[in-house]
């Protein structure tokens, strides 16, 4: 069911005030109109009626924005199937690596370059302990997220590790089994700092930006930074369930919008300082979007990436067979049987949702019967700024 307040309405609401009060880029203008937009008449959509019992229906199109929070669901599904397919069949490990609030000013400066760097330094910690503790490759799916719990800036990596590895002199090799954890967390924490503050000083030296930020980079290294790591992990099929509440989750759904005003937005957020206790919190309306845009990312920014023995391409150089052949691939055989599967019925596969089946007589199909066009041509600012004029808006295109 459609929730009763939506971020689309929180937009539509407060867009004009966050851009008479914010610069804003026109990628974030460029989000934030097509979320606003989403399944509206405006994307344009298709009149369906059911075969059975005569029911008329209109759908309107998705935007298909990754940070819209009606487009996720599909994709989540979509993703954890194809990672089932090459997931080691091992314990593994669920490790998150956080960066501490003094940098923000410098990852709001260069996100591309802050969130590089953080997967960079991430994969090479992990990397350096598969050899160092265990003598072997090892490897990680990692999943970038950027927000707290009250929408504040807040960049960390999740990270599954497979307690497996690749040794030197090529063979598969168990790890961490012998213990609750991984790696020892407290070397991992003064490893990844370590790595990563030294290649944020050069990334900062290389473009003259360094005296910018160095008081903000000296901060940081008196500050604790923190790895948390929790203790292995069920079977392979669990594991990648598990990664998938994380990747494809948006700062904000709409689930958690609780009540918006003429002038506050009042949303749920976790208190993890008060074991995980669900509370309301309520911001300005402006303020709850400029946060959000905070977390928008560079267009083609990947924040999913698999390293080591993860990674397709050392897979295929190394010829690996670690990944067992026995486990059915059900789009091979759904192929085989049935022609190529549509994403539609792929999704009922996935989810046990059918959304041709009719919500009224719930036995006929929907049947598209008219297509609707756009109501106006794509524009690339948002539709809410019909009323005022574009150059009296504040662009950052920095």
């Amino acid at each position: 069911m459609r929730p009763k307040y939506e971020l689309a309405d929180v937009i539509t609401r407060f867009g004009l005030g966050l851009i008479a009060q914010t610069k804003l880029s026109p990628l974030q203008l460029k989000v934030l109109g097509k979320i606003a937009q989403c399944r509206t008449a405006a994307l344009g959509g298709h009149e369906e009626e059911c075969d059975s019992c005569g029911n008329i229906r209109y759908s309107y199109n998705s935007c298909g924005d990754r940070h819209c929070p009606k487009c996720q669901a599909a994709k989540q599904a979509f993703w954890i199937n194809d990672l089932m397919q090459s997931t080691l069949p091992v314990k593994h490990y669920h490790i998150v690596f956080t960066l501490p609030h003094q940098l923000n000013a410098v990852c709001l400066h260069n996100q591309w370059l802050y969130y590089d760097l953080l997967f960079a330094s991430v994969w090479n910690t992990l990397r350096s302990f598969g050899y160092s503790h265990y003598g072997v490759e090892s490897g990680a799916v990692a999943v970038l997220h950027t927000w707290g719990q009250n929408l504040s800036l807040h960049p960390h990596l999740h990270c599954i590790v497979p307690a497996a590895g690749y040794s030197l002199d090529g063979q598969w090799k168990n790890i961490g089994s012998s213990g609750k954890f991984l790696y020892p967390v407290h070397q991992l924490s003064a490893t990844f700092k370590g790595k990563f503050l030294d290649s944020l000083k050069r990334a900062l030296r290389k473009r003259n930006e360094l005296s910018v930020f160095d008081d903000k980079v000296q901060q940081a290294y008196s500050t604790r930074w923190v790895v948390h790591c929790e203790p292995s992990l069920a079977s392979a099929e669990h594991v990648v369930k598990y990664l998938g509440q994380y990747t494809h989750r948006v700062a904000i759904t709409n689930q958690h919008i609780l009540k918006i005003t003429d002038e506050k937005v009042t949303f749920i957020a976790k208190d993890y300082r008060a074991d995980a206790v669900k509370n309301p919190v309520t911001l300005d309306g402006v303020e709850f979007l400029r946060r959000f845009t905070m977390h928008i990312l560079p267009q083609r920014f990947v924040k999913i990436r698999r390293f080591g023995i993860y990674n397709p391409t050392f897979i295929r150089n190394q010829k690996l067979q670690f990944v067992p052949q026995e486990k059915p691939d059900i789009q091979a055989i759904i192929k085989k049987q049935k022609g190529p599967e549509s994403n539609l019925e792929r999704l009922e596969r996935l989810t046990g949702i059918n959304p041709c089946l009719c919500p009224v007589c719930k036995t006929g199909r929907m049947i598209v019967v008219r297509e609707l066009p756009r109501i106006r041509s794509p524009s690339p600012f948002p539709y809410f700024l019909k009323a005022t004029s574009v150059s009296n808006i504040n662009i950052n295109y920095i």
